[in-house]
């Protein structure tokens, strides 16, 4: 996304506060953002965490700093308010995977098969599918449904294939990956934990086994703060996209967390390239302009709710944990 104008010499954080106020948003950053746009943020939090405490608010404006797929979550469940992405360019490689045509061909080809579909996914997708679920909730909706039932997961099988280890229960997993959480190289966790000795590791279920295998603990981001903040030595090693750490630190900077390495032996190639697009440049242009502007046809997004819907009745056991849990309220 190209800028409309230049910005050079403008106080983005005051004029972001100003439009803020005069548009009266609600501006939500998910962990994986920039720390400035972590900084400024109404809420911060988990993408489907983020989208339930905007529908709360009286906000006319939601600014999502975040990807496509988190934004479409927000107009879903906010079709009255207006949603405003920074760089319509920030998609997911999960949703990419998982494209609706094909998805549509291959449950028809499946049709004793319920569709178990993770969020990161488009409304496309979402409107297809029985069932959404996050990290979080999964197993615990997985464990409601019969025995005897045939499942379809996607679009992540790193998580299909982590509940099925953990659960048992075997699921047709559709072949998608998070590329950020792919890159992570087990030969060089190891050579991090053997510098380490002692220090935990805590993973996201997107990363592939090889990496869950060495983690002692396994969950979602927001699952990964909570162990952070409890587990009892002073070094942890994270293993999901880096910038998460930027709130561990905040809250426990006597504590030291390191990010897992990619091949090359850091983590840069860890940081996601669709959740980097957005920058408080386009965040102040996006509510200047009020757009990019996430738009879903009514229909559409009815069908997409549904299965949304379906994930929060069942998940309701996990509610206060993992993707469901409160978000951090920061300025507004």
């Amino acid at each position: 996304m190209k800028l409309t104008n230049d910005l050079t010499g403008l106080d983005l954080r005051a004029e972001i506060d100003r439009l803020r106020r005069e548009r009266n948003a609600v501006i939500l950053a998910h962990y994986y953002q920039k720390p400035e746009l972590q900084d400024l943020a109404d809420f911060v939090g988990d993408s489907l965490d983020l989208s339930r405490r905007a529908a709360e608010t009286d906000a006319d404006v939601i600014a999502f700093c975040g990807v496509r797929f988190m934004a479409e979550t927000a107009k879903i469940l906010s079709p009255g308010k207006i949603v405003v992405l920074p760089d319509m360019d920030a998609g997911c490689s999960l949703e990419d995977s998982c494209p609706p045509e094909q998805f549509a061909a291959f449950r028809a080809a499946h049709p004793d098969h319920i569709a178990l579909t993770y969020i990161n996914c488009s409304t496309e997708v979402k409107a297809l599918s029985d069932i959404i679920v996050t990290s979080s909730s999964a197993e615990t909706i997985l464990a409601q449904l019969p025995a005897d039932q045939p499942i379809i997961f996607g679009p992540d099988r790193n998580l299909g294939g982590y509940l099925t280890r953990k659960t048992g229960r075997e699921m047709l997993l559709w072949p998608g990956v998070c590329i950020v959480h792919e890159a992570f190289s087990e030969t060089e966790l190891m050579k991090l934990k053997a510098q380490h000795p002692g220090a935990p590791v805590a993973a996201h279920p997107e990363c592939p086994a090889v990496i869950l295998d060495h983690a002692d603990y396994v969950g979602s981001t927001r699952g990964i703060l909570e162990f952070a903040q409890s587990f009892p030595g002073d070094t942890l090693i994270v293993a999901t996209e880096p910038h998460i750490i930027h709130q561990m630190e905040k809250a426990l900077p006597a504590k030291t967390f390191i990010g897992a390495p990619g091949a090359d032996g850091n983590c840069n190639c860890n940081i996601c390239p669709y959740m980097a697009l957005n920058t408080m440049e386009k965040l102040y242009v996006a509510l200047r302009d009020l757009t990019p502007r996430i738009e879903i046809e009514e229909g559409l997004r009815l069908r997409a709710k549904k299965s949304l819907d379906a994930m929060l009745t069942m998940a309701s056991a996990t509610v206060g944990q993992g993707d469901l849990g409160p978000a951090r309220v920061a300025h507004r």
